[in-house]
């Protein structure tokens, strides 16, 4: 039996299992089980044969921004609508067969946007190049999920159990758990609040099924056993994400206000351009990007050209940005803003900025 069998019949396992206090510790091993062959399949053992060709470019500007969705939603079109570069778009499905980035400017940022090939069900597991696509969304810091607002709702579950068996969690945060190997010693296990959905038995039985004997765990928060099986993994990457719906134009205003008031939900239609000044709202926002800008001594600030930066950084981390040696001859910063109780005010090193804050840098 391969590993996509055993995952099938685990899945299958799963599904039949009824849910309640008696088969908790069961479904536990069983997910623990699932996630041990969902990471073989993603990293085999084996020595593969000939490197195929990936689809991953050279990260550039400020952000990076991975466009995912079935095909003919409308990636292409709105890549091409946002941005300067040609991505051929048609009305037959597939039309994109390997990734086109472009960038989008906005705020005086950079934004990469890259246009991924449209992936089907199934993906994860390798079927139509999908591997190669959900790989590429890993290294984004923001994925924007296109559908279709006819059919959006199917596509979303199916999209998003897609992104999950491959370890991407989207609009999740990282679980507050301390897991740490040792080389003897047992398990020692602890919790810093009332565990409702998780035992020190179960920890014990998932712990056994890696065949880890000797660690400390400590849950500083209530977590399911999935959110610990993946602190156990350690490779789970948690991205921000924005639903995009397009061609919004083609369904009834009560359906675009259903949809619009759904969570991290933007609604636009990329053929009538309607709502794209929005979605780059919600972009910049969703990536936590700053704008700080410099000033020089007896001289107006400079608002031509600020720094990018993310949100809830330090002036040590503007100084890195500006030169690297800057941080060796610092003696203090001038800051005006909203960070500030009081403009100018003299700060230090781990003073927190804020958006469109003025530094003005005092060297020894």
């Amino acid at each position: 039996m391969g590993i996509l069998e055993k995952i099938a019949e685990i899945e299958r396992e799963i599904a039949r299992t009824q849910k309640n206090k008696a088969t908790e510790y069961h479904l536990g091993l069983l997910k623990a089980k699932l996630a041990k062959y969902r990471q073989q399949l993603l990293e085999p053992t084996t020595k593969a044969g000939a490197k195929g060709e990936g689809f991953d470019v050279m990260k550039s500007g400020d952000a990076r921004v991975a466009l995912i969705g079935f095909p003919s939603v409308g990636k292409s079109t709105l890549l091409n609508t946002l941005t300067a570069t040609h991505s051929e778009s048609a009305s037959y499905e597939f039309t994109t067969l390997t990734c086109i980035p472009g960038v989008i400017q906005y705020n005086g940022a950079n934004i990469q946007l890259l246009d991924l090939p449209g992936i089907i069900e199934g993906a994860s597991q390798g079927k139509g190049r999908g591997r190669q696509v959900i790989a590429v969304a890993r290294t984004a810091d923001l994925v924007i999920i296109m559908l279709d607002a006819m059919k959006g709702d199917v596509q979303r579950s199916l999209l998003e159990k897609e992104l999950e068996s491959v370890g991407i969690r989207l609009n999740k945060k990282r679980p507050n758990i301390y897991f740490k190997l040792k080389k003897g010693g047992g398990v020692s296990f602890n919790s810093m609040c009332p565990l409702t959905h998780c035992s020190e038995k179960l920890v014990q039985m998932i712990l056994h099924e890696y065949k880890i004997f000797n660690c400390e765990v400590l849950f500083r928060e209530d977590c399911t056993a999935d959110e610990f099986i993946d602190v156990i993994c350690g490779n789970r990457v948690y991205l921000p994400c924005l639903y995009v719906y397009n061609k919004i134009d083609q369904i009834s205003i009560e359906e675009v206000d259903r949809i619009a008031h759904q969570p991290y939900s933007v609604v636009i239609s990329c053929e009538m351009k309607l709502n794209l000044d929005y979605l780059l709202e919600k972009m910049w926002e969703h990536l936590a990007l700053i704008i700080v800008y410099t000033k020089r001594r007896g001289c107006p600030p400079d608002f031509g050209d600020g720094i990018i930066m993310r949100r809830s950084c330090s002036v040590e981390h503007v100084c890195h940005s500006i030169h690297r040696q800057l941080k060796s001859q610092f003696k203090y910063a001038l800051v005006w803003g909203t960070s500030v109780k009081y403009s100018p005010q003299r700060v230090g090193l781990q003073h927190v900025m804020c958006h469109e804050d003025v530094i003005q840098v005092m060297k020894k």
